[in-house]
């Protein structure tokens, strides 16, 4: 059976970088799943789509065509042929995509496109619903989190460009996404049966990678 390794975890965590580094230590594939749904909010947004009217966004939810580059050096995701890995990190859709990811019809479209990337072969996903719904026979489970202060200042320091992204308001705001996220009906954050958590708070890139290798070489 292919080696499918589940990260999970909140925002700022560390689920990204860690994953891709994963990814390539073990010579496997990699899929950001939260990319797919940041793809599917900036749609909604640029076509007009009222992303807090779960109705709207259902009945639009299988226009886009969105398609995720696999490779952990440098992962792809366009909508409709057009690159938006830029625009989908910006605060608009940061904000509005715990709206646009908990609606069914949403899941049930990108979980299928998730699940088919998935069964291609040896794979590192990274998301919030990997472990309890997307992938739940997944060898490697990991819940990967860290305080609220750090995953804070990681995500504004992303967002450095952004004058109003101060790790005040960014905090803030990702406490509002955990909780919807943690609290919506369809496929909340959770942490899976069966899964290694791994708090980053005082860990090194390198060492979380390390952890996580770890992990998987001991199923082997």
């Amino acid at each position: 059976m292919p080696l499918v390794i589940a990260m999970d975890g909140p925002s700022g965590s560390g689920k990204s970088s860690a994953s891709k580094g994963v990814a390539r230590v073990l010579g496997l594939r990699y899929l950001d799943t939260g990319a797919m749904y940041r793809a599917m909010t900036w749609w909604m947004l640029e076509n007009g789509v009222p992303v807090e009217d779960g109705a709207a966004v259902a009945a639009r939810a299988q226009d886009p065509v969105i398609e995720s580059g696999t490779d952990p050096a440098a992962p792809t995701i366009t909508v409709d042929g057009t690159d938006v890995s830029g625009p989908i990190r910006t605060r608009a859709v940061t904000n509005a995509v715990s709206a646009v990811s908990s609606v069914p019809a949403v899941r049930a479209r990108l979980v299928e496109l998730q699940r088919e990337i998935i069964g291609a072969g040896g794979i590192v996903v990274e998301g919030r619903d990997i472990g309890t719904a997307v992938a739940p026979d997944a060898p490697v489970k990991v819940f990967l989190t860290a305080s609220a202060e750090v995953r804070a200042a990681r995500r504004a320091k992303d967002l450095a460009a952004d004058p109003g992204a101060s790790v005040t308001v960014t905090q803030a705001e990702q406490e509002r996404r955990d909780r919807l996220d943690s609290t919506r009906k369809a496929s909340p954050l959770a942490k899976a049966a069966g899964a290694h958590e791994i708090d980053s708070t005082g860990l090194s890139l390198d060492e979380v990678i390390e952890a996580v290798v770890r992990l998987a070489k001991e199923h082997e």
